[in-house]
């Protein structure tokens, strides 16, 4: 006896799926309930949250409001008051259309809804948990939508549990409130974080908002982006070239006021910048594409975070020219000029008058000297007899010959402490070993010698610092403050020493002791960059993210120069490492030239 297996699922369930597609953490709540507010036509969005968006978010806007039959349609699946139909589709300007963003919500958390319009006496009271509505009454209130999110997740703890820290969800939320608020200046934002008030923007003008945004120094940093076509307008604004950074934080693309990712339209802005920066650095940007609806798609992804043009490649040569132009109009290309009087008031004493006779230098120098051989042979050398410079040294492998265990790999391989170390174009380290040549990429091994160090530092607490002469102010974006919150214990266990001052601003009062001379500002700047780079491409652990990003900003660079003591501390750290062959980012540290192999390249 045979039985059918497929059935209709429940209207709950269905909406429990389509939240996962649509309602990934507290992060796609804010998105969407800000961009609903949007629509209504608000001309004030305030946004609310507490611990992260986990237990409670709240969006208030002065909008059109709702019916009370509307308040209640809103939360059914696909109730858009946005497309009637396919067609629709392909015209629209508004934020939100497929209406599964309240019905998803409404599925996994509780809400309450409050909602009036001008025209009505008395606004909607709604109250739902988990699809089902528990309340609905009139309510006295002010004119717009008032939406409250409590307990996001409280039905799927399996979702809940994989929510992250506090701190990088808030960075999520706070993402979102930047990708909304950014292409609308004339709508006034703010976001509260547990009662603390972490962004008020008024409205404005574009520049205005980036600054409210990003901070007052993006006043001087950013250069105005205009080109008007009949296809498409490009507007906005791109990031100077000596202030662009090593991460692609600051890149943000909207087409018709709303937030997209494209990797081909970043490739016209890198172009663009082409000879302007160093290959490590990423343009940053703020741009608005104003195109015909019907020219685009952007029904291809639960989010709408990615679009279809049906001409991208002209849309890609629009963009490339107005940043282009941007760029010529404010002299930012390297020029020279012929025309400067090369006299320049600067008296050079008597070395500028050229009646004088010019007068070679004596220098005594003995052309016999050796460096690298003892006194007793260079003597030996100065009377004749060449041939010491070909026999070997009995010194080179000495009774003091040290067996290094990380080179049971490499069979006969011995390091001696007395072994005469050659920097090859300041970035090599060349010494013999039984086998032949050991050739050590000085940065990478370095760079390996800190890691580890770093990382035994932050598992067993122990620092050492040296504390700045003046402390040192550093002002980061919401962010990035935020991340450096996340990291400071970390920070300060390998010996960094920072103090909040208020919510974007701290101070360091220390730095590692490796740092030596190096800008604390500068430094912690770019640990921040690395680490943000590695949390973005590589998924790293807190520690070994933290660990890799500094070792990588401290170790020696290629060109810097080494005497014999540094390089022979550098080889000696390296070879007690745990693992010495590969540098934290997997790259190979040596290679050894065998003595076999030699002979057979001179043969």
């Amino acid at each position: 006896m045979s039985f059918d297996i497929i059935k209709l699922l429940p209207d709950s369930v269905a909406n429990q799926i389509a939240a996962g597609e649509v309602i990934q953490r507290p992060a796609s709540v804010v998105k969407e309930l800000m961009e609903n507010a949007l629509d209504a036509g608000a001309t004030q969005i305030d946004l609310y949250v507490k611990d992260a968006g986990r237990t409670f978010i709240t969006v208030i806007d002065n909008g059109c409001g709702m019916s009370e039959t509307d308040a209640r349609l809103c939360f059914e699946r696909h109730a858009t008051s946005k497309i009637n139909k396919a067609e629709d589709l392909f015209s629209i300007r508004t934020m939100g259309f497929r209406g599964e963003a309240l019905a998803s919500i409404a599925a996994v958390a509780q809400v309450e809804l409050t909602t009036r319009r001008k025209e009505d006496e008395l606004g909607t009271k709604i109250v739902i948990e988990g699809s089902v509505v528990k309340e609905q009454l009139p309510k006295p209130m002010s004119v717009g939508t008032n939406f409250t999110i409590k307990n996001l997740f409280f039905n799927i703890p399996a979702r809940r549990n994989f929510l992250k820290s506090n701190e990088v969800e808030m960075r999520h939320i706070t993402d979102e409130f930047f990708r909304v608020a950014m292409m609308n200046p004339e709508v006034g934002f703010s976001l509260t974080n547990n009662d603390k008030e972490m962004y008020h923007l008024t409205s404005g003008n574009l520049k205005q908002r980036i600054v409210g945004l990003c901070g007052k120094d993006y006043d001087k940093k950013i250069l105005p982006v205009q080109q008007e076509t009949e296809t498409a307008s490009i507007n906005g604004f791109i990031v100077k070239p000596e202030f662009l950074r090593k991460t692609r934080g600051e890149q943000y693309f909207f087409v018709n006021k709303r937030f997209i990712k494209h990797a081909y339209l970043h490739h016209a802005i890198e172009n663009a910048y082409q000879e302007l920066i160093p290959k490590d650095c990423y343009p940053g940007y703020f741009i608005n594409i104003d195109i015909d609806p019907s020219e685009i798609d952007i029904n291809i992804h639960p989010t709408k975070t990615e679009v279809n043009f049906q001409d991208v490649k002209l849309v890609y040569a629009i963009l490339h020219s107005a940043v282009r132009k941007s760029i010529g109009q404010n002299n930012l290309s390297p020029t020279l000029d012929f025309d400067v009087n090369p006299d320049l008031g600067i008296d050079f004493g008597e070395a500028s008058r050229m009646d004088r006779p010019i007068i070679e230098p004596k220098i005594d120098f003995d052309p016999f000297y050796n460096p690298f051989k003892t006194q007793s042979q260079a003597r030996q050398h100065a009377s004749g007899n060449w041939r010491i410079m070909y026999e070997d040294d009995d010194n080179t492998v000495g009774s003091n010959i040290s067996q290094i265990s990380n080179f049971d790999e490499v069979p006969n391989t011995v390091i001696d402490n007395k072994n005469l170390y050659i920097q090859l174009q300041q970035a090599y380290i060349i010494t013999t070993v039984k086998s032949g040549l050991l050739v050590v990429d000085q940065h990478l091994a370095h760079m390996r010698v800190l890691y580890e160090k770093y990382m035994k530092e932050m598992d067993n607490n122990q620092e050492a610092s040296q504390q700045e002469l003046f402390p040192q102010h550093i002002s980061l974006n919401a962010n990035d403050a935020s991340l450096l919150r996340e990291i400071k214990s970390e920070l300060e266990n390998i010996g960094f020493r920072i103090q909040q001052m208020n919510h974007t601003t701290f101070i360091i009062n220390g730095t590692p002791s490796d740092s030596k001379s190096a800008d604390a500002v500068s430094l912690l700047e770019k640990i921040l960059d690395m680490y943000k780079t590695n949390l973005t491409d590589y998924k790293l652990d807190k520690r070994i993210n933290l660990a890799r990003s500094l070792a990588s900003q401290l170790a020696i660079k290629s060109g810097q120069s080494l005497n014999a003591v540094e390089m022979q501390d550098i080889i000696d750290r390296l070879f007690a490492c745990s693992v010495s062959e590969v540098s934290p980012d997997g790259k190979k540290i040596y290679t050894i030239l065998n003595v076999n192999e030699l002979k057979t390249r001179l043969n």
